[in-house]
């Protein structure tokens, strides 16, 4: 007579013959060693999987901020040369928070990109678009160099040589009450249009500017009627 296929096994080793098996037992230890071995192997993936995954996914969830600061008056600026101004970038946490820009007026001659209230000042910021490393500006040649890797830009922060992807990020100015203020930073493609900011190495540049995560909590070309008020005079 054929075994019934649907007999319910016993659930002990010693009923089923296994090798070795004990009166009671349920789980070999072949078996048990096997989940213990594969439990562990789970747990040191996910021990180097998660960091690198958060790592890489964090700018999706990370928003930068902006907001508007003081950098002096209208005189302080002129159309041919960079003024060196600190900036505080993120706020509490004191130098480590600080970043430099390079600030001129506007140059109807050169400064060709469409022109609007936020860029009658030029704040180029001193990052450069390859890895990060503080760039400088070079008064007798008009050019921004970077001292890690040798990337060049030319006096409006476009590249001109070199590794960087595209041209320096700038900051939104604006000049109210007799004050010039700098505000949220912004990135530019090599045509110099306004885009949300991007991490170095992130080139904006036909699909470039689809594969990478905005900085902001606004759409990848962000509108300035988003950006914030500048804020009240000074003692006022």
């Amino acid at each position: 007579m054929p075994a019934d296929r649907h007999k319910k096994s016993s659930k002990y080793t010693l009923d089923r013959g296994m090798p070795g098996a004990f009166e009671g037992e349920t789980v070999n230890r072949r078996r048990f060693m096997n989940v213990v071995t594969q439990g562990a192997g789970g747990i040191a993936v996910a021990a180097f999987g998660l960091p690198a995954l958060g790592f890489a996914l964090g700018p999706v969830f990370k928003i930068e901020q902006g907001s508007w600061q003081i950098i002096g008056v209208p005189d302080d600026f002129n159309e041919l040369t960079y003024v060196t101004k600190v900036l505080t970038v993120v706020p509490g946490i004191g130098e480590a928070g600080q970043s430099i820009a390079y600030v001129r007026k506007r140059n109807p001659a050169i400064d060709t990109e469409p022109h609007d209230q936020f860029n009658n000042y030029i704040a180029l910021s001193s990052r450069c678009m390859h890895l990060g490393c503080p760039v400088r500006y070079v008064l007798a040649a008009e050019r921004f160099i970077c001292p890690c890797h040798g990337g060049v830009y030319n006096f409006r922060g476009e590249v001109a040589g070199g590794p960087p992807v595209r041209p320096l990020d700038r900051f939104y100015t604006y000049e109210h009450n007799g004050y010039v203020y700098a505000g949220p930073r912004y990135s530019v493609n090599s045509e110099l249009q306004r885009f949300s900011p991007r991490d170095p190495g992130e080139p904006l540049d036909g699909i470039g500017q689809y594969l990478y995560p905005s900085r902001w909590s606004t759409p990848p070309r962000p509108p300035t009627t988003n950006l914030p008020a500048p804020p009240a005079v000074p003692g006022t």
